[in-house]
């Protein structure tokens, strides 16, 4: 897989640049141990974090919380990468926008009308929505961040095209 690289050498134009082993290797021990800080926050279970991790074994799992907390040698798959990735994304963003963490963590555990939503809560897509339910989350999150929610309408003002909305030639 490529990555933006966006620190290319002076006067170049950004470019791709592949992920290395390294590079997980790198990111992984410090990615596992913000993930279980964070997790720990949200009162994630283990079995709602192996989800979130992207079903790992159990005993792959442990295997890296373990390494992690020992700080032993370390890569993890670049899929996993990603998706802490993007928990570490809404996390960051929820702190920007909520004062206080538990206003974070009712909006991220309570249901929603927002569109995207559609009554379910923010966690259940991060918990049983895979990585696109993890990006998703993450998305809206920016999009809110930035000032950019329900493309210009109010927030749950959405109406989806009804019968009466066609005109047929």
């Amino acid at each position: 897989m490529k990555i933006l690289d966006s620190a290319p050498s002076p006067g170049s134009a950004p470019g791709f640049r592949s992920i290395s082993r390294d590079d997980c290797a790198r990111l992984s021990g410090p990615a596992v141990r913000t993930f279980r800080a964070i997790a720990d926050e949200w009162g994630l279970s283990e079995k709602e974090r192996i989800a979130v991790l992207g079903m790992p074994a159990r005993s792959t799992y442990h295997q890296w919380m373990r390494k992690a907390e020992e700080r032993a040698p370390l890569a993890l798959p670049l899929d996993t990468l990603m998706r802490i990735s993007g928990v570490l994304g809404i996390y960051k963003a929820l702190a920007i926008l909520f004062h206080e963490p538990a206003q974070a963590a009712r909006w991220l555990k309570g249901a929603h009308r927002g569109t995207v939503f559609a009554g379910a809560s923010p966690m259940s897509f991060v918990v049983e929505g895979g990585q696109d339910g993890i990006m998703t989350v993450r998305r809206y999150l920016d999009g809110w961040r930035g000032g950019s929610m329900g493309h210009g309408a109010a927030e749950g003002s959405f109406a989806p095209v009804g019968e009466g909305d066609l005109v047929i030639l």
